[in-house]
Parts: structure tokens; sequence; C-alpha cells
């Protein structure tokens, strides 16, 4: 019951309340569910696992964090309260992952939820960009051709319309709520990818054709659409991750060269370029955030304020700034200690030298008392696939997110809570050795977020002349 109220409470945060319930969405059907959830999740909640992972107590100060930003770096008590109850819906997804994701089939059920999120925006835009756009009045009027690049009104929330570099306006894809932005939907595009490969069976053909190859070809012209080129830099990545431990470096980059080249042949940017004269704009955002961060060091400037200390109101395009300016080190910490025990994590299940044997298969519980006991067969070469497609899918979360400011969607937290479900069916049969202790993650998590701004920092100053 839980994980099906969770699989919904996770569909309308995506889709929103709108789309879903239509008039019933004033009546708030998304806390109703979110209420039920932690009804339901009360009699697990003590045997829980996650009771005993590193990242709940960074999940805890994190939100503290949201808070505290806005109250002593905003000075807004009301806005503290509001940035506070903002922050908890991504939060509850790795709640719900790690209370009530116990198996491999029901890992599929959440990368079906996702898929499907996916296929419905791609859909609905398409269809607009047919049938909608194409009727309505072109979106310059009222701009002349030296405005500068923005957005203009199309007649359909799941399109927006931009200028290239040679000032030609385009339309780009986007999604609602959290993902309403073309480049926050490309960003979830491209975790989704990778998870299409937990329905992969070898010597299944058709099966293969119908959950992998058309859903990926499907998600791959949606990304088209949102003309993103963090998609494209994040997929490269997560191309060359993945290609790296199959043909060996130099094989992968020059895969990652290829596909590099095929996406600027098929004007995939939309006909902006990418380069480091091209991310000047960004760059000087990103100074403009540490500068930020130097004057509000503890706390921040305050969650969702950035904008308030830059020059065009505009946030800072990088995860890592915006946590960071927004706040301080405080939030930076604890963020660092969400992320680096999930990447140890996940870097332990996807190496074929840190999982063993163990026992391959468990009886798992079912719901009903008279219903047959179902043998969910997880060997360690299971692990080891669940565990790269893990890795790859936060690797293409992570490399988006350098050039977006999305260091707390729901996405990240869902994964993490992926991630932990499949270490905990590993740690249950033998196969790895227990998570790092929480003394040792707050050691590693103040070093991790102590890096991660020394390598913004020195990416800034080599940008810089390069442009």
């Amino acid at each position: 019951m839980g994980f099906v109220l969770g699989v919904i409470y996770l569909l309308t945060y995506y889709l929103t309340p709108t789309t879903l319930f239509g008039p019933l969405a004033p009546f708030r059907i998304e806390l109703i569910i979110a209420a039920l959830i932690l009804l339901v999740s009360i009699p697990a909640l003590m045997q829980s696992f996650m009771l005993r992972t590193p990242q709940l107590l960074a999940l805890v100060g994190l939100a503290t964090a949201t808070f505290m930003s806005v109250l002593i770096g905003g000075h807004w008590a009301g806005g503290a309260v509001q940035g506070f109850l903002a922050f908890i819906p991504s939060v509850f997804a790795f709640f719900v992952v790690c209370l009530h994701c116990k198996s491999k089939r029901q890992l599929q059920v959440l990368v079906l939820m996702l898929l499907f999120v996916c296929l419905f925006v791609i859909g609905r835009g398409y269809f607009d960009l047919r049938h909608v756009v194409s009727a309505a009045a072109s979106p310059i009027s009222g701009a002349t051709v030296n405005a500068p690049t923005s957005s203009r009104a199309t007649g359909s929330p799941y399109l927006m319309a931009q200028q290239s570099d040679a000032r030609e306006w385009f339309y780009r894809l986007n999604g609602l709520g959290q993902i309403n932005d073309p480049n926050d939907f490309a960003q979830l595009i491209v975790c989704v990818i990778p998870l299409l490969f937990i329905f992969w069976r070898p010597k299944s053909t058709l099966r293969n054709m119908a959950f992998v190859i058309l859903p990926a070809c499907a998600l791959g012209f949606g990304a088209y659409l949102t003309h993103s080129r963090g998609f494209i830099l994040s997929f490269l990545a997560m191309t060359f991750v993945a290609a790296r431990r199959r043909i060996g470096t130099l094989p992968a980059l020059v895969v990652a060269g290829v596909l590099f080249a095929g996406a600027s042949a098929l004007h995939f940017s939309g006909g902006r370029d990418i380069s480091a004269d091209s991310g000047s704009d960004r760059t000087a955002l990103w100074g403009e955030g540490l500068q930020a961060f130097k004057t509000h060091p503890l706390f921040g400037v305050g969650l969702g304020m950035m904008g308030d200390y830059t020059d065009n109101a505009h946030t800072a395009h990088n995860s890592i700034v915006v946590c960071a300016a927004e706040l301080g080190l405080f939030g930076l910490y604890f963020w660092s200690a969400f992320l680096f025990p999930t990447l140890r994590d996940v870097l332990v299940i996807s190496s074929p030298a840190k999982v063993s044997e163990g026992e391959p298969v468990v009886a798992e519980e079912v719901p009903f008392p008279h219903a047959p006991m179902r043998a969910d067969a997880i060997d360690k070469a299971e692990i080891n696939n669940l565990g790269q497609l893990l890795l790859l899918s936060l690797t293409g979360l992570l490399v988006a997110g350098w050039f977006l400011s999305r260091a707390f969607v729901l996405a990240l937290f869902l994964l993490g809570g992926m991630t932990e479900v499949v270490y905990q069916m590993a740690l249950q049969r033998g196969m790895v050795g227990p998570r790092l202790g929480l003394a040792r993650v707050l050691v590693y998590a103040a070093g991790f977020a102590i890096s991660m701004l020394i390598v913004v920092y020195i990416m800034l100053l080599i940008l810089n002349r390069m442009q």
C-alpha cells in the first residue's frame, strides 16, 4: 500500500496535481497522499534500514539549512517556513523509496513511472508543437530583432520559444512543476535513459525492443526537442563512463567525440554554440555566486534568493555554487554528507571486485497471506548491473547539474534512495561490507564540500582565461 501511494505521490509531483486531478487539485490531493504514506509507514519505520543510513542525518541537516538560510540570510521568518515546506517534497522521495521499495520489481515500477512522466510530456509537447504553436502567432510578435535571447509565449505550457545565437527563433520542450524548464526536463531524461536497461534480458529481442530500445529512442527524441546543451554534455559523460568499462578509455573518448560531432551536425542545441565563449554568461554567474557566498559564508543568502545578488536576477547555473551561495557552508556540508555516501555506495555495488557472490536467491514476502511466495533472484551479476545503471544515471544527473541550479531536485534524492535499496539487497545477502559509519561520513563530507568548491574556483579561473 505504501509503495503504491508513493508512486502516485511521485507521479503527482512531476506532472502537477492540476494535470492529474483537474478540478480536485485545489483540495491539495498531494498532501492527502503524503499523509496516507506517513500513516501506513509507521509500522515499518523502526525496522527500516533507512534509519541506519548516514543520508538520513544529512537530510535532516539540509532541511534545517533551508530554514536557517532564509531566516538568517534573508531575514524573513515566513519565507523560512515556505522554503522548508518547498524542500520537503524532494526529500520525501528518499523516504518513500527506502521505506517501501524492497525488490527489483518495485525498482522497475519506479523506472516505469519516470518513463511515463517523460513520455507524457514529450507527447503533449510534440502535439502542441504540431497543432497549437503552428496555428498561433509568431513568437517574435512584438519583439525586435535585436532583443536579448529569452523566452516568448507560445500558447502551450509545454513549449517555450527562444532565440539562437543567430537571432533565429526555435521552440524548446519543457514539463510542468519542477521540470518546467527545458534544461530541467532534459536532466530528467538523461537520468531515465540508462535506467531503462533494468528491463533488458539477453536473447529477448522483442522484449528488449519494446521496453528498452523504442522507449530510449523516444526519450532521445524528447531530449532533442529540449535543445539542451547540458543534455549533450551529460549524455557524452554518461556514454564515456559506460563505454570505458567495455572498450577502454581512448576508444570511449572516440565514441564520445563522434556523438558530439553528430549532435552538432543535427543542430541538437537549436543553433546555440557549445564553447567557453558561449558559456561566458554562465561562468560570470558562477563568479557572482561565489561572491555572494563570500559575503554570507555560514548560512548563505537564503534558499531561492541568489537572484537578488546577481546583475540580471539570474541564478548561478551550477548546483554547487547555488548550494553554497544560498545555504552557505552549513547547507553545502549536509548536501555533501548526502551525496558522498551515495556515490561511495553506488561505486561499491557497480564494481565486480567489491561485490562477492553471496546468496543468489531470497524469497520475498507478498502482501497477501495465501499468495505464493516470489523468489527474487538477485545474484552478484544482477547487483553489479543495477549498480552500473544507477552509476550512469547519477553521472548524467550530476554532470547536467554542473550547468544547472538544481542542487535539490527530486531526482537526486530518488536516485539516492534507489542506490541504498540496491545496496541493502547486497548487504542482506552478504555481498558487500557495511555502509560507512556516520563519524567517517561526517569527516569525509567536509573534505568533499571543500574539494568541490576548489574545483569550481579552478575551473572558473581556467574558463576566464580562455575567453
